[in-house]
């Protein structure tokens, strides 16, 4: 067995649970693979780091609130406002928004970023890797 056939059999301690506060983040290689842990509502979300757009280390971008338009109730715009309630990943090289708790993009649903499986047991985050 080679090293990536170990890494896809088996949770892969990857550090503490404290290495990932609330809507933070963890970067780390595996192998050949390098996958971004983020931590929104007390729940982990691994994603490899590539940018659908154009492969983009897209977990090392800026974490922030959905940004929306503040409409009254009379319809009338009164600027922009963040939206807490859905935390996005932003890609540094084009700016591609990602929603964290899904990992589809904030505005085509039909894009998303590659899911990868995390857990977190006694303290500790695992992740599984599979091939893709």
């Amino acid at each position: 067995m080679n090293e990536n056939t170990l890494l896809n059999e088996a949770l892969i301690p990857i550090g503490k649970s404290t290495d990932v506060p609330e809507l933070g983040r963890l970067v780390i290689d595996l192998g050949q693979r390098t996958i971004g842990i983020f931590r929104v509502n007390g729940k982990l979300y691994a994603y490899d780091n590539v940018c659908p757009h154009q492969g983009g280390p897209v977990c090392q971008g800026k974490i922030m609130p959905k940004v929306r338009e503040n409409i009254d109730a009379n319809h009338q715009a009164h600027g922009m406002v963040y939206d807490r309630s859905e935390m996005h990943i932003v890609c540094p090289w084009h700016g591609a928004e990602f929603i964290i708790t899904t990992g589809r993009h904030a505005t085509a649903a039909d894009i998303g970023l590659a899911a990868v499986d995390v857990q977190e047991q006694n303290g500790v985050i695992h992740v599984r890797l599979s091939n893709g």
